[in-house]
């Protein structure tokens, strides 16, 4: 596995687009300023927008001692460091029960809660298909603030989407395919 930094993705980007690279967010350059305020973000939002592999984790939460006023019977407090739920679950099953969010606390009539969700993945943890695709958003994301060029920013980001379904496309290859369950017309087959 590849090992990547914050400051090495966004110096891959500003290359992409023929700026300099940075050593640092605190370079004071424009390259710098422009990566250390919008790196964050994208990559919250890259990481978020599908269950990447390497980003999910499964956690058994902890029940708060407050039980919300209504609907549910117990309230539970979220991970620090989650960016999506995928799943909530109970005993050894990662999905089926139904819970609703309010502000950092998941709700639910389960008195146990095991939660799959994605969570926000240190950089050194992702794999080269992934970094690819971020380094291809970065670089589409910066153009416009660093360049003015409208037209090259939209070429970037037609890139950066290719890049995205590459990665998607091999990220999903990791795993077993995912199969029908509880599916009525399938059961009328039987």
């Amino acid at each position: 596995m590849t090992t990547y930094t914050d400051i090495g993705l966004c110096s891959k980007a500003l290359l992409k687009l023929g700026a300099s690279s940075i050593s640092s967010f605190e370079d004071g350059t424009a390259e710098a300023e422009i990566s250390s305020n919008l790196y964050p973000l994208i990559r919250d939002g890259m990481l978020s927008s599908y269950p990447w592999s390497f980003a999910v984790v499964q956690t058994t939460l902890g029940r708060l001692y407050d039980s919300p006023l209504a609907d549910y019977q117990y309230a539970y407090q979220l991970p620090n460091d989650m960016l999506r739920i995928i799943s909530a679950g109970s005993q050894s099953r990662g999905r089926g029960i139904e819970y609703c969010i309010k502000e950092n606390t998941l709700h639910t009539n389960s008195s146990h809660v095991v939660l799959t969700y994605i969570f926000r993945a240190l950089e050194n943890s992702f794999p080269a298909f992934f970094s690819d695709a971020l380094v291809a958003r970065l670089a589409a994301e910066f153009c416009l603030p660093l360049t003015e060029s409208s037209s090259r920013a939209e070429f970037l980001y037609k890139l950066a989407e290719e890049e995205l379904k590459k990665a998607r496309l091999t990220d999903a290859q990791q795993a077993t395919p995912k199969r029908f369950e509880d599916f009525s017309l399938t059961e009328v087959r039987l």
